[in-house]
């Protein structure tokens, strides 16, 4: 076992604090080589080809999703917000909802269920349980 100086483990500490605003540098996913392994199993050239080969065209929507429109990016060199910057455009489309009352369900209060439908339909394990 290697033996561990001031100067290694100071600079193995600084690597594990520096920034890690980018999604993709935490993901766990397949990296570029794991990628082309699974597409050339697969008989495919990219990524676009699997999901042409795997959604429908009929569930399929062409358009991108773009929410530029909706952020203020801080960073002016690139055209993505990083991670930060995406969630807070998330929270921001999230501050527009606006939380209203529900009244579903209001009206049944003190009403009598018939015991037919009570054992057949509410007591009944089959209708919410699939053993």
């Amino acid at each position: 076992m290697a033996k561990t100086t001031p100067q290694t483990a100071s600079n193995l500490v600084r690597s594990s604090l520096s920034p890690t605003d980018d999604f993709p540098r935490r993901h766990l996913g397949p990296d570029a080589t794991e990628t082309r392994a699974m597409l050339s199993a697969l008989g495919l050239e990219q990524l676009s080809d699997l999901i042409t080969e795997a959604i429908p065209a009929s569930i399929r929507d062409g358009r991108s999703l773009d929410l530029r429109d909706d952020v203020v990016f801080t960073d002016a060199r690139t055209s993505t917000p990083g991670e930060q910057e995406a969630l807070a455009c998330i929270r921001s489309l999230a501050d527009r909802n606006e939380v209203w009352r529900s009244y579903i369900g209001m009206g049944y209060h003190g009403t009598i269920t018939p015991s037919v439908i009570l054992r057949t339909v509410l007591e009944n394990p089959g209708w919410y349980t699939q053993y």
